[in-house]
């Protein structure tokens, strides 16, 4: 690539905004570390706002740089980076709500005595996103791809102490580990086939079956598709800025965004299309069921991010990567907020997390609503939110396709339940009579925290409009739709959320019944079937088989049935002379006796 000034200019403030990050760490020994961990981030999303602007108004903007890192025999591991469109926009959106959520914990974790430590797991981790962004070849892509799996290993078991929060640590790094049998399939593969790791090489090859489903599973792993997504509630353990950081920009979507950097190979392989279409609908079906049934306030927005991330591979399926790249730039900020409110509310309570004891919220924390109100219409697509754009745009390319008809139900399905369990978090925390102890003090004038939730509460109103007016094509293709298409995700929404509202009302003056037939939509459900009853069957039956092949060994090869045998002969042997007549007992004796008594004279 041609190196122009726009390009030098671009790669140049790109690379500072990581010196940015690396320089802040390079001093995490100071007390008030945790400061300038969060002014490191946030000059670093003014810098990335300048190969921003240049990318907007020059499209030749995108540039790259290479360097080898290491040599290994005959191989060399490049350290290739690629600023596209995809990192520049990445970029500022990743560093806006790192700051923000940077600066609700120097509120959130002031108290805690190892908060110097905290801030440096949570730059470490951004550090790593940055790097799986940026990454122009698998090989550091991957070092970033481990980067965050490690980090959300020490920052989900932040509490380590509690058992709840060792075993979530330990699940999720169980379940990316074995999502990362993918990526190494597909390492394996390019090994023998493929003479360079760089992507654009790679993404010139013909397609291979076998490195896309490597891919694919990768991806579902990290991104907590279905069959992998346990983790991700589970990951509620951690603290609230971990959820928030963990759940809106990083992590969950790397999966997401490894597939958009191979989507030319998927592109040209309709097998995995679909095996995306169909996992991902899957998802967004089962995991908008599970928040249905859900009363712990985090685990309904932490379903709620799985539903989305579901929504995200959809898009994939329907070979619609910018699509699913704008869904991850919009849904950073009002997942980002609705889990800071969401700490904000559990702390103000006491840690009390369940919804059915929380209620009147709007009088006693009136910003932290409004903000909770506004993420949650923006996760249900409310029209010109951030999330009308990207998520609505998702089921009208659905609408206009030829795919799989169950797929694009099961999409149409969840959307509707997402209206659903947003407005009951809605109804249940902020409307309706004060459930909650009436002495407790809630109290959200601190500035960090004000501060924080402002900026991700534009981002929620802003964002999609923005991106939307600046970033798509141009010249795009015009379709043309009947009205009731166009209309019918926004349909599907309002019913959606008039029948939850009259269903919440209903539920209020209703006694509660004991027994509810809710089980087999419950995440225990999942949980005892996969991770408990898989498991001891499994044991169960290795058990009888070990056995049964110790007891055929032990038994019948060494033990005494292999002892009977050797002795039957020698004791057939003696039982011949064993003739019950005394005058053979009596020789025997004195023949015995002559040969004893002639040795000793001998001797």
């Amino acid at each position: 690539m041609a190196h122009t000034p726009t390009n030098l200019v671009a790669l140049t403030t790109s690379i500072l905004t990581i010196i940015m990050i690396l320089n802040a760490l390079a001093n995490s020994q100071t007390k008030t570390f945790y400061l300038q961990a969060q002014n490191a981030v946030k000059t670093a999303f003014f810098i990335s706002l300048i190969p921003l602007y240049l990318f907007l108004s020059d499209d030749n903007a995108n540039t790259s740089a290479n360097a080898t890192w290491f040599h290994l025999g005959a191989s060399s591991f490049p350290f290739t980076t690629q600023f596209d469109s995809y990192a520049l926009l990445f970029l500022p959106v990743a560093f806006l709500v790192t700051w923000s959520i940077l600066e609700f914990s120097t509120w959130y974790m002031q108290t805690d005595p190892n908060i110097n430590l905290f801030f440096k797991y949570l730059l470490i981790f951004l550090l790593a996103m940055v790097t799986l962004v940026c990454s122009g070849n698998l090989f550091l892509l991957f070092v970033g791809w481990e980067g965050v799996g490690i980090m959300s290993f020490l920052l989900i078991g932040w509490y380590h102490a509690r058992a709840n929060a060792a075993t979530a640590a330990l699940q999720a790094v169980l379940y990316n580990r074995a999502g990362d049998i993918g990526f190494l399939m597909a390492f394996c593969w390019l090994a023998t086939h493929a003479q360079s790791i760089n992507l654009p090489y790679i993404l010139s090859m013909p397609p291979s079956t076998l490195l896309l489903i490597g891919f694919i599973v990768a991806a579902a792993s990290k991104s907590a598709q279905f069959g992998f997504h346990p983790w991700l509630a589970s990951a509620m353990e951690g603290p609230t800025p971990v959820s928030a950081l963990l759940h809106s920009s990083t992590m969950v979507v790397a999966g997401i965004f490894l597939l958009i950097r191979v989507h030319p190979l998927l592109t040209q392989n309709s097998t995995a299309l679909t095996i995306c279409l169909c996992l991902g609908a899957i998802s967004t079906f089962y995991a908008a069921t599970y928040a249905l049934t859900q009363n712990d306030i985090k685990k309904i927005i932490a379903y709620s991010t799985s539903s989305q991330l579901g929504l995200m591979m959809v898009a994939i399926g329907l070979n619609l990567p910018y699509l699913a790249f704008f869904h991850i730039c919009t849904h950073a900020f009002f997942k980002a907020m609705l889990f800071l409110c969401s700490g904000l509310v559990i702390h103000s309570l006491n840690d009390e997390q369940d919804i059915r004891n929380m209620g009147g919220l709007q009088h006693a924390l009136p910003m932290t609503t409004s903000c909770l109100s506004i993420g949650s219409f923006a996760l249900m697509g409310a029209p010109f939110l951030a999330g009308f754009y990207s998520k609505d745009a998702i089921i009208e390319a659905a609408n206009t396709s030829y795919v799989n008809s169950t797929a694009l139900l099961l999409t149409l399905i969840a959307t509707a339940f997402t209206a659903v369990y947003s407005m009951r978090l809605i109804y249940f925390a902020s409307m309706m009579e004060p459930r909650m102890n009436p002495i407790l003090t809630c109290d959200e004038n601190d500035s960090r925290v004000l501060n924080s939730l402002k900026r991700l509460a534009m981002g929620s109103i802003l964002a999609g409009i923005l991106i939307f007016e600046t970033t798509l094509p141009s010249h795009p293709h015009i379709h043309t739709m009947p009205a009731f298409m166009k209309l019918t995700a926004l349909i599907i929404t309002i019913t959606a959320f008039i029948i939850a509202y009259d269903l919440a009302k209903v539920f209020w003056t209703l006694s509660p019944k004991r027994h509810v037939m809710s089980k087999e939509y419950d995440p225990t459900f999942y949980n005892h079937l996969f991770h408990r009853s898989l498991t001891v069957t499994t044991l169960n039956s290795a058990w009888q088989i070990i056995t049964h092949i110790l007891e055929s060994i032990m038994l019948k090869k060494i033990g005494p049935s292999y002892v009977e045998h050797i002795q039957i002969t020698p004791i057939q042997m003696v039982q011949i002379a064993q003739t019950a007549r005394i005058k053979t007992y009596l020789s025997a004796f004195f023949i015995t006796l002559f040969f004893a008594t002639s040795i000793l004279m001998i001797t």
